[in-house]
């Protein structure tokens, strides 16, 4: 898997390996941070959250395309030991990048120490994390106003219905056996 756009464009990341592991294809990231450019994504003041982050792609690529900075959360070891070492590959200071290696809904369980404007998540297929960790994301101030949330999720799941008081609808797209959904943050 390799980096599509940006400063670190044709870099190489290094990935872990494992049951239920299934990093973004190039394709989808492709089109995917195409439509968030297309929407407005100034990557110099955007502040990412990488929620289930897995291989740690999405944020890689916003990193590579400038983004401000890049919190990933991964409860695996072995995974985000990886996404520490594309950051210290990449040469990305401290500064830009943090990555924690805890249950997700450890973090979402307290109010937000920051905020984000955009929100990359990418829970584990068949077990039903997508809602609550919206609920608790939502709840607890971790996303900013008009900030976007993206989605990844498996095809059958139909979450259009889902947080109309909180989230606009912007996107539902197909991949395959993928699914993105694209929200906005709506003004309190």
């Amino acid at each position: 898997m390799r980096i599509i756009a940006g400063k670190y464009k044709g870099r190489k990341i290094k990935t872990s390996h494992g049951r239920g592991y299934r990093p973004a294809t190039g394709r989808v990231r492709e089109s995917l941070f195409s439509m968030l450019e297309a929407r407005g994504i100034f990557w110099p003041e955007v502040a990412v959250l990488d929620v289930f982050a897995g291989s740690g792609s999405l944020g890689l690529e916003a990193l590579s395309r400038g983004a401000r900075k890049v919190v990933f959360w991964e409860k695996n070891a072995r995974a985000a030991n990886s996404i520490r070492a594309n950051l210290k590959l990449f040469d990305i200071p401290e500064t830009r990048a943090k990555v924690f290696c805890t249950d997700v809904f450890k973090i979402l369980d307290r109010d937000a120490e920051s905020s984000f404007d955009l929100v990359f998540i990418d829970p584990p297929y068949g077990k039903d994390m997508l809602v609550p960790a919206l609920q608790g994301l939502i709840a607890h101030g971790w996303i900013n106003e008009q900030a976007l949330i993206v989605a990844e999720v498996e095809k059958r799941l139909e979450l259009d219905h889902l947080f109309r008081e909180d989230l606009m609808l912007l996107k539902d797209k197909l991949f395959g056996q993928t699914r993105i959904y694209i929200w906005e943050k709506k003004d309190a």
